[in-house]
């Protein structure tokens, strides 16, 4: 659920971001349906997530969420390092955030056809609501908990509410992320220098 991570580690191609954008909306074997470029955008996405369970700061990290919802801590991470990303984003990224999320929604809308269709709608009330440029503020990650809580198959589960797992470490997940993010971007330059 790390959609501003997955688009800002994508770098400058489009398909790119637009396969890191839509990567959890991908089920199985690369390239599916989808046309190359994107297939590549998803493949990096899946890569970027094997290779985060693995990071010191992201392990870290998960350990910080309660037991209560340890079970879910990937994704409360993920949208707590959104969160950071988005804070932290002058110090990331010559362009400004909401110059670079209207950018990735225009992008990602000219290629909506070629998305999954369950993407597609997500992808109209990111763009209408500028979520990721939004995660800037806790309440807005507190939000987008809460409605994905509503969303999730499974009912009940402890996403409604998780917003206090990112207040009672807030110090400490912003290190982790700190540290995190720097070493992300060299995983993927590397991984371009490898292809």
């Amino acid at each position: 659920m790390n959609y501003l991570a997955h688009a800002w580690l994508a770098g400058e191609s489009a398909a790119d971001r637009i396969g890191g954008l839509a990567g959890d909306f991908v089920k199985g074997p690369l390239p599916g349906a989808l046309p190359p470029d994107l297939a590549a955008g998803v493949a990096l996405h899946r890569a970027i997530d094997v290779w985060a369970e693995a990071h010191p700061a992201f392990r870290a990290s998960r350990a910080r969420v309660s037991a209560e919802r340890r079970r879910y801590a990937g994704i409360l991470v993920d949208l707590f390092y959104d969160h950071f990303l988005a804070r932290h984003w002058a110090r990331l990224h010559p362009q400004p955030l909401p110059h670079f999320t209207a950018r990735l929604y225009d992008e990602a809308l000219g290629r909506a056809a070629e998305l999954p269709p369950d993407f597609a709608l997500v992808l109209s009330r990111m763009r209408d609501q500028d979520w990721l440029a939004s995660y800037r503020e806790p309440a807005n990650v507190g939000m987008a908990l809460d409605g994905m809580s509503r969303r999730r198959a499974r009912q009940p589960n402890p996403l409604a509410g998780a917003i206090v797992e990112l207040h009672a470490a807030y110090d400490e997940f912003e290190a982790d992320s700190l540290a995190f993010l720097p070493d992300a971007l060299q995983f993927v330059v590397s991984r371009r220098h490898k292809a």
